[in-house]
């Protein structure tokens, strides 16, 4: 998709009817609007362990994280999930439900994770990842995990790893 702010022509405008500053082109009036990432993830479990990547890329790289990344255009969330699975650690998932929806404003992302069940045992570093590994919740590397959302979800993940039915989560109020 194409960042039209970049051209000659825009500039930095109320948009009509709008409430907040927009970049627009000044010849014909179309707003490019600029919304958040969405990345969709899993926290993925087989035989009570679970699934994580250690990351090749930056940023973050050495780190371990849950297979997640962008959605794509045109894809379902669903989709998405289970797309970043493969791509991250060649799983194969079954999702059975939204885990969380976490909201990281100051990189303006929306990460929406599901509880995920890997189908087939075997797994392997995808481009992204440098390893991969199934582990049980006594073994997980807190202190080398990537991200604070990923140290959430695996926390809700724990939360209801018994239960049938639950409202998804959120941000935790204090931030852990």
């Amino acid at each position: 998709m194409p960042d039209f702010a970049k051209t000659p022509n825009f500039i930095d405008a109320v948009p009509d009817g709008d409430d907040r500053t927009r970049s627009v082109c000044g010849t014909c009036g179309f707003v490019d609007y600029r919304n958040p990432k969405i990345v969709v993830g899993s926290v993925a479990v087989r035989d009570g362990r679970i699934l994580l990547c250690r990351r090749a890329i930056e940023p973050r790289k050495g780190f371990w994280t849950l297979p997640a990344g962008y959605l794509e255009v045109n894809e379902s969330v669903e989709d998405g999930a289970r797309r970043e699975a493969y791509e991250e650690a060649r799983a194969h998932l079954e999702l059975d439900r939204v885990l969380a929806v976490y909201s990281v404003e100051r990189i303006s992302q929306v990460q929406i994770m599901f509880r995920a069940r890997l189908s087939r045992p075997d797994i392997a570093p995808g481009p992204e990842s440098e390893e991969v590994g199934m582990f049980a919740w006594e073994d997980i590397p807190w202190a080398d995990i990537a991200f604070p959302t990923v140290g959430w979800a695996l926390r809700h993940w724990r939360q209801t790893k018994d239960l049938d039915a639950f409202a998804p989560f959120s941000n935790p109020i204090d931030g852990v």
